[in-house]
């Protein structure tokens, strides 16, 4: 929160202080200004306005996709440390929910079949060439846990506002990571990926998008104890197991 406030003030709560009780140092607290919000997402032209100007101005201290201290999803820790690429950087971060998601469920044969294609073979030749070939991206700071329930409108000012980030220096396209999912995380995605804003990558390839969707699809397994899983729709959509998908094929 503090790495959002101090890029761009007027999109987030000034964050106050943070700690650990005394009488109980595992319960932890965090204070931030006080903010009157309505009900509803933000109108969605001014957010966008917005979140693209945290993706520009919010660049890197180092160069590198990471972050400099343990962020997270709830109760959930992500995988913050620094890497120079980003495919190093989700391909690391995608194991580490994995782990935890087995952790929590237990291991599972398919699914560790799954996961071996997913990391030999379609992270790499879904992100690799973001950065090969003389192409290059630049990571920039995002908000890590971009759904409804974390967005609203500034009453007294009337412009939006965003809390609750799970912060990562990444490629800022990974912000769309809800789509076929849940309607509560729809309700922001899918007017935003209408928007056509260039900082959201709305021309994506839908299996960038795919692989992105991949970390909300683990969450719910990772939390919740004995949830009945179907390991493709766990770990990505089914749509990229069908006959005829090129992601997972050995000859391509």
């Amino acid at each position: 929160m503090k790495a959002m406030y101090n890029t761009l003030p007027e999109f987030v709560p000034e964050p106050v202080g943070c700690g650990s009780y005394a009488s109980n140092p595992d319960i932890h607290f965090f204070i931030c200004e006080l903010v009157n919000m309505t009900d509803e997402i933000p109108e969605i032209q001014a957010f966008v306005r917005l979140l693209a100007e945290l993706h520009t101005r919010g660049i890197s201290p180092n160069g590198k996709y990471g972050f400099e201290v343990p962020t997270y999803k709830g109760t959930i820790p992500q995988y913050t440390n620094w890497h120079d690429t980003w495919e190093e950087a989700f391909h690391h971060s995608m194991k580490w929910f994995v782990y935890t998601e087995e952790k929590s469920q237990g291991p599972d044969e398919e699914m560790q079949e799954l996961c071996s294609g997913l990391f030999e073979k379609v992270i790499p030749r879904l992100l690799r060439p973001l950065e090969t070939g003389g192409r290059q991206i630049q990571p920039r700071l995002i908000h890590g846990d971009l759904w409804s329930g974390n967005t609203s409108t500034n009453i007294d000012t009337n412009t939006p506002v965003v809390y609750d980030g799970a912060c990562l220096y990444a490629h800022s396209e990974s912000t769309f990571l809800a789509h076929g999912l849940p309607a509560k995380c729809k309700k922001l995605t899918k007017p935003l990926s209408r928007s056509g804003d260039g900082c959201l990558a709305s021309n994506t390839p839908q299996d960038r998008k795919a692989i992105y969707e991949g970390v909300l699809r683990l969450l719910p397994h990772i939390c919740t104890r004995g949830r009945p899983r179907r390991p493709q729709s766990t770990l990505l959509p089914v749509s990229m197991f069908k006959p005829g998908s090129s992601v997972l094929r050995s000859d391509t």
